[in-house]
């Protein structure tokens, strides 16, 4: 199919007294025999609306018509729907355009009012059964867009508005689709999808973790442990350091992603089929934004260069590029907080893990990092999700890009999937972590990497042979630098304090027992 569905001719802009007649055939979803509801009796297979095009005829009950039809038919790929998310966005968005042309004078309110009051339904997803369409589609999306169009006109032919006003046909074309392209909509629905699931799902997961890390970070900020680098022995660190710098990582991914959400902000509506605005209104797709934005509680505009907003994705590649570096940021955090609590006797032993569940179907009473390892594999996804909405992005021609469905749908599920880890992470994993703090205490004290306080008294060349001959006798740092006088035990005392090669006072907190 082309991006305007070959069922029925295309119509010049018009106001609503002006609309032609004599479309060949019966109309989609609401015949002029008065079967509003389109079942299958009323749809026959054949070529519809006098084109060659012969649509399977529908299944009784449902609201869609001949060109879901076509798509079920021709495009039975996989078992992945297109995103109810985005069907939902493009129900807001239809929604949207029958009150504005309505107030352009383009639709009388008897037609108008029953499609706004249909589309308001799905979107708050009311009908989500009536979208089967699977996302391995046309790469413009269109015949998803179309099977909204579709149930729309259903919906609204069956009002009670339409029914006792005796308005004609409600047509999922002229009316429900009147001023606009797939082109148009189904970017600005991405858009819309995007932020709606950023608002409701994502910041406030990623606010729950950050806010469970800072209080791990406040309730240890003095407990000194071990640092590591190259996984190995470093300076000492307080466990509320560490923590504090897990917040502060995901704070900058916040950052990273507010910084994308002007873009997202920016709809396509109103550039309908290449971005000139043929066959609507010079203010619709302006008018449309703001009603969205007073409807959804978002700063929604325009987009200042339609050719731009149609041909190109980049404002979604920089989303997902933010949600990105965010499961870099938690693959790192999950990872250090597995290592902590490897063991219980064999491995760190730092940190004690929640046990939620078993960890073994053969090894009793073992207990496994299993948050950790669910949020990782989801970190996994979205990397690859992000390679493929790269690649599917430059892969536009000319004045769209066809592979939509595939962008939709991987960042959809990206944000989805990050925002039910980080609230899974966090209640059952972050929130119910406890330090073994003789443990912290015991291979803080045992570190050889305690001598570097020790080189700014005696020098760098006399501290690597204390530690060097501790690491050979396995004695403490301390015997090590007495037997070869490097220092007085008196001086060595002073020198090598673990709480202030952390950064604290006397006064900061507890410690690990020492």
């Amino acid at each position: 199919m082309s991006e305007r569905s070959p069922i029925g001719p295309g119509r010049a802009y018009g106001r609503a007294d002006g609309r032609a007649d004599g479309l060949a055939g019966g109309r989609v979803n609401g015949h002029a025999d008065g079967h509003a509801n389109g079942h299958a009796d009323d749809r026959a297979a054949g070529p519809t609306q006098g084109h060659s095009y012969a649509a399977p005829a529908p299944p009784p009950g449902v609201r869609w018509g001949p060109e879901t039809a076509l798509s079920l038919h021709f495009f039975a790929i996989g078992e992945q729907r297109m995103p109810i998310e985005l069907l939902r966005a493009m129900a807001h968005l239809k929604w949207a355009a029958a009150v504005v042309n309505e107030e352009l004078g383009l639709l009388t309110p008897q037609v108008a009012r029953p499609i706004a009051d249909a589309a308001a339904r799905v979107a708050e997803g009311e009908f989500d059964a009536e979208f089967p369409l699977s996302v391995w589609q046309t790469g413009s999306g269109t015949h998803s867009h179309m099977n909204l169009n579709e149930v729309i006109a259903a919906l609204a032919n069956e009002s009670t508005l339409a029914r006792r006003s005796g308005v004609r046909t409600i047509d999922a074309h002229d009316d429900v689709n009147r001023g606009q392209s797939s082109n148009d909509v189904v970017p600005s629905a991405m858009h819309i999808a995007a932020v709606l699931q950023v608002k409701a799902r994502l910041l406030p997961a990623l606010h729950g973790l950050r806010k469970a890390l800072l209080a791990q970070s406040r309730e240890h900020e003095g407990l000194v442990k071990l640092g590591r680098t190259h996984l190995q022995d470093a300076t000492p660190i307080t466990l509320g350091q560490e923590f504090g710098g897990y917040e502060a990582q995901l704070g900058l991914c916040e950052a990273a992603l507010q910084a994308t959400l002007p873009a997202v902000h920016a709809l396509a509506i109103g550039g309908t089929a290449v971005g000139t605005g043929l066959n609507t209104h010079p203010a619709f797709g302006a008018m449309v934004a703001r009603r969205l934005a007073q409807r959804l509680h978002l700063p929604l505009v325009q987009a200042p260069n339609l050719f731009a907003a149609l041909a190109g994705h980049e404002p979604l590649v920089a989303l997902h590029g933010a949600l990105r570096m965010l499961a870099v940021a938690l693959t790192k955090i999950a990872c250090d907080i597995r290592l902590m609590g490897s063991g219980p006797r064999a491995g760190l032993g730092e940190l004690r893990l929640p046990a939620n569940e078993p960890g073994s179907s053969m090894m009793a009473g073992k207990a496994n990092p299993s948050q950790i390892e669910a949020l990782t594999m989801v970190c996994a996804q979205v990397m690859g999700h992000d390679a493929a909405i790269g690649f599917a992005a430059s892969q536009g021609q000319f004045e769209i890009n066809a592979y939509r469905p595939l962008i939709a749908l991987n960042l959809l599920d990206s944000l989805r999937l990050l925002a039910d880890a980080m609230g899974s992470f966090t209640w059952h994993c972050v929130s119910g972590l406890q330090p073994e703090r003789a443990r912290l205490g015991a291979l803080t004290e045992a570190s050889l990497m305690l001598g570097t306080a020790l080189a700014p008294h005696i020098g760098h060349a006399l501290t690597a042979r204390v530690v060097q001959r501790a690491e050979a006798d396995g004695s403490t740092l301390r015997e090590a630098a007495l037997a070869i006088r490097a220092t007085t035990a008196a001086h060595f005392d002073l020198w090598v304090d673990p709480r202030r090669m952390a950064g604290l006072s006397d006064d900061a907190g507890p410690s690990a027992p020492r």
